[in-house]
């Protein structure tokens, strides 16, 4: 396996960092602020999405007349926050993963739907900045997850064929994304278990970050 794959493609929040949990707590919180009673499963069902699949998702939720940029406008200032006075997490077997693909030679980059602001600022928080060759935003390509765009630039900016990019993630909507590039998709749960239609996307599935040392060899 390790003659295959060249680059690691991590998705940030839910993966690198412990954050996914503040996006569902405050897109339900945000939502059920300004008059939509959002449950926890309807606000994980926002996780990774671009503005086009967000809209389409919340307005199926709570009808065409959804004012989806004022609640998230909302969740964004709830949870910015949150994490000025609490901060970020990093996810267990960040540190040991990093240093094996390192060793091996094995390219790595973020590929999140964070704006590049808000990526940079986190992973300075907790020490990261500088770990990863690339920071690839869901801002920097025409169309973010789970159309394969950011994954596709994030392997042109490596120098590496997507076929020879696993990509890490934790949401349905990052492994369609991941699929459809042609990488090779590794889901590490976060919130929840996949269902069917994610599971037959997969190249593996690991518990952890560190678990994915096994499989590169």
């Amino acid at each position: 396996m390790r003659d295959t794959i060249t680059a690691v493609l991590f998705d940030m929040d839910g993966v690198v960092l412990d954050t996914e949990k503040l996006y569902t707590r405050f897109w339900q919180e945000a939502a059920n602020l300004l008059g939509y009673p959002m449950t926890k499963g309807q606000a994980l069902g926002m996780r990774s999405l671009n503005r086009g699949a967000g809209l389409a998702q919340m307005q199926s939720y709570f009808g065409p007349d959804t004012d989806y940029d004022k609640i998230r406008g909302k969740r964004m200032e709830l949870m910015d926050a949150f994490v000025e006075k609490e901060g970020v997490e990093l996810k267990p077997g960040v540190h040991e993963l990093l240093s094996c693909l390192k060793e091996k030679g094995i390219k790595t980059a973020i590929a999140t739907s964070s704006p590049l602001e808000r990526t940079v600022l986190y992973l300075t928080s907790v020490g990261l900045q500088d770990s990863f060759d690339e920071l690839v935003s869901g801002y920097m390509v025409e169309k973010g997850k789970p159309e394969p765009d950011i994954f596709l630039y994030a392997a042109k900016k490596l120098g590496v064929k997507p076929e020879h990019c696993m990509v890490l993630e934790d949401s349905p909507a990052g492994i369609l994304a991941a699929h459809r590039a042609g990488c090779k998709p590794v889901l590490i749960p976060d919130q929840d278990e996949p269902d069917c239609e994610t599971l037959s996307l997969l190249f593996a599935k690991v518990d952890r970050l560190d678990k994915v040392k096994e499989i590169i060899g």
